[in-house]
């Protein structure tokens, strides 16, 4: 049988999604089952089983499985992975734990700042020197080497990152210590930051490299298993994972970086909202993705999101910068709050109501599912305003309990704060509303962004709930809501090309350049991502390239990224190269420095396959979608009481069939629309219609 079917499989705090799509008619199939936290890939196992059985496809037509997973982030928040060492140069054992010698607080004398991932016990110094420019003061002792080595075995690690002084300039040492310990012990996971990150900045280096290794084991360990999975079930086709730059990779590649997977989840959503800006003409898009654990927003200019090249993670205040681990890898840049279906209500210990961030998740879950949670969620909040059927949760295959949720409430919120039931399940609803909205505010007016030209882009099993609210209070001019919206993050990665990102740190300054170097530099990523991209069956013409360059003024301490065209760079490139940067200076700080000469510090290429040729004709999730011809009364289900603070209270709502709106339809707000995995509320005084992509469109305003 020739592969005819590609599947996504994206696992989040709370649900796993699934989308099958059939490469030949468009037709997709999508799916959802809670999330399984002790074996995330049984989960992944189980809603394969049940999505190919329910679309009576076997799993050899299945050419294609993309996966992206939040595995790796949770051992590092949780400080779930290996035992790990770190070798360094010496004189420099300390510099993971000085950090940026900066406080995340400066009015707090008692923040703990992020312990390091390899504790000081671990961290072993070697007696070797590198000069900046790359030359050899001081060679490695190998003596002296391995007896660091067997320190650090005697020690039982698990797991050894190896960030010497300039290595990026010059990895001979870094090599030359990898090698050694795979002479010593052959199966201990090693990372060298010449491999991982090789770039200037010596703590952020080290972080990135230790944090590399400490996942690489839980990271092999579940990638091996899931292929051997997917093998039992049948499966020929090869199994991609989704990179936290928007690209997907092979298994191997994976294994080797698998830092590089930390936002993989995220990033499918990101590029679904990208694909969808493209498709409906819009030049800018807010994407705002709620599931049940977190929410994420992220704006996309021209049709693509932005990219920061390093983030943090494992923060120990969510809100505040330097309270994590800084990753210096290239991620889709959005900002993520902890408010989703399963985020806990409470009342603090000043009487004032708090949603998130901490969840139910998917084990216990919310106290509606009936699975053993007693907390009360945003879910739970939901269910009793009227926006959620208790016999239609993911299409009736899972019923919540409306009594739990009831009593959760009543019993932790409304009694302390002296409030009915309605008004203490608004209030949860209002805040968490309000969080989202402010988080988003925040992102946009950080990056020069007015969220008031940006179209809401909601998806995620929660965010249709919740997208009219959200866009009310961020004066949005329209909410757009995608045909399969409680699975939009797997549609994501099927919509996501084979990719891989790589940097080199050569500083020059622009007048002065070494071109040949600079040409030199790009000749080579160029070569490792063509043999990446080989090896999945990528070659010549379909490989593609884009160039960019960390720039900034001489005597500056931070960059910003300029493109950089696609030729062999001579002098005559200059003035092409000052006129990129001062756009972006310009676009960033709104001014540029006249006589200040310009220096770079960081190239960077990210060589791609074509992206994929995705096209959706229809679900296979229920009826065809009416035609454009028919009446809206052709679409509606019934009626239930929902409850909205603009109308005076609880009003009778109608309640339509997602799969029976077609192109053309029009309603008016208030009223509800299901689908199996999400449910889309529009409030009162705002019209919806249904564009040619299915996606509803609700607009506010008489």
């Amino acid at each position: 049988m020739v592969p005819t079917y590609r599947l996504g499989v994206d696992i989040g705090g709370t649900f796993t999604d699934l989308v099958l799509v059939d490469e030949q008619t468009g037709v997709a199939r999508v799916g959802k089952l809670l999330t399984t936290p002790k074996d995330p890939a049984q989960g992944v196992e189980s809603g394969v089983v049940r999505l190919l059985g329910e679309m009576g496809v076997p799993a050899r037509a299945v050419g294609r499985l993309i996966h992206g997973t939040t595995l790796a982030t949770n051992a590092l928040i949780e400080r779930k992975g290996a035992r790990t060492g770190l070798i360094t140069t010496r004189g420099f054992r300390d510099a993971l734990e000085i950090g940026r010698e900066g406080r995340y607080d400066m009015y707090d004398l008692f923040i703990d700042p992020p312990a390091p991932l390899a504790p000081r016990h671990l961290r072993r110094e070697v007696a070797e020197r590198l000069l900046a420019d790359g030359s050899v003061e001081t060679p490695l002792d190998d003596s002296d080497a391995c007896k660091v080595v067997r320190d650090l075995l005697a020690e039982g690690v698990e797991a050894v990152a190896v960030c010497l002084l300039h290595a990026y300039r010059n990895p001979v040492h870094e090599l030359r210590l990898a090698t050694l310990l795979k002479a010593m012990a052959p199966s201990l996971p090693v990372s060298c930051s010449s491999d991982v990150v090789p770039e200037i900045r010596e703590y952020e280096r080290a972080s990135t490299t230790v944090a590399n290794v400490y996942v690489m084991p839980l990271m092999a360990r579940y990638l091996e298993d899931l292929e051997r999975k997917l093998k039992d079930l049948g499966m020929g086709g090869r199994l991609f994972v989704m990179l936290s730059s928007g690209g997907i990779a092979l298994p191997g590649t994976a294994k080797r970086v698998p830092i590089r997977l930390v936002e993989s989840g995220p990033a499918a959503g990101a590029l679904a909202a990208a694909r969808a800006a493209k498709l409906a003409g819009e030049q800018r898009l807010l994407s705002f993705d709620m599931g049940g654990t977190t929410a994420k927003a992220c704006v996309i200019d021209h049709g693509e999101p932005l990219v920061a090249r390093e983030f943090e993670v494992a923060r120990a205040d969510r809100f505040k910068k330097g309270s994590g681990l800084p990753i210096r890898v290239p991620v889709i840049e959005m900002i993520e709050i902890g408010a989703g279906g399963g985020s806990i209500a409470r009342v603090d210990r000043m009487g004032l109501l708090k949603v998130g961030p901490e969840s139910a998740g998917a084990d216990p879950g919310p106290a509606c599912y009936a699975l053993g949670g007693r907390e009360p969620t945003v879910t739970d909040a939901d269910l009793l305003l009227g926006y959620l059927d208790p016999e239609f949760f993911l299409g009736g295959r899972m019923r919540l309990d409306r009594e739990a949720a009831r009593r959760a409430i009543a019993e932790l919120i409304a009694r302390p704060l002296g409030l009915d039931l309605t008004e203490a399940a608004w209030g949860i609803h209002r805040v968490v509303n309000e969080n989202m909205a402010a988080a988003a505010r925040i992102h946009g007016i950080e990056r020069g962004k007015d969220l008031r030209a940006y179209p809401l882009f909601a998806f995620g099993g929660a965010g249709p709930v919740h997208a009219w609210e959200i866009g009310k209070i961020l004066k949005v001019p329209r909410v757009l809501m995608p045909f399969g919206a409680g699975a939009t993050s797997a549609f994501g990665l099927l919509a996501a090309p084979l990719a891989f990102d790589f940097v080199r740190t050569a500083p020059q300054r622009l007048d002065q350049a070494r071109w040949e170097r600079v040409n030199s530099l790009y000749a080579e990523m160029e070569a490792e991502g063509r043999a990446i991209l080989a090896a999945a069956g990528i070659r010549g013409g379909a490989v593609r390239r884009r160039r960019t360059a960390e720039m900034r003024y001489v005597g500056q301490g931070h960059e910003v990224e300029v493109m950089v065209p696609l030729a062999s760079l001579t002098p005559e490139y200059l003035e092409t190269l000052v006129q990129n940067f001062e756009t972006a200076y310009r676009a960033l700080y709104g001014r540029t420095a006249q006589g200040v000469p310009i220096e770079a510090l960081n190239w960077r290429l990210v060589v791609s396959g074509p992206p994929p040729d995705l096209r959706l004709s229809g679900s296979a999730a229920g009826p065809p979608p009416a035609p454009g011809g028919a009446g809206i009364a052709s679409a509606l289900k019934g009626s239930r009481p929902a409850y909205f603070a603009d109308a005076g209270g609880f009003v009778d709502t109608p309640v339509y069939d997602r799969y029976r709106l077609g192109p053309r339809m029009r309603l008016d707000g208030p009223a509800i629309v299901e689908e199996r995995e999400s449910t889309a509320i529009i409030g009162p005084g705002t019209r919806a219609s249904v564009d040619e992509t299915l996606a509803l469109v609700v607009e506010f305003g008489p």
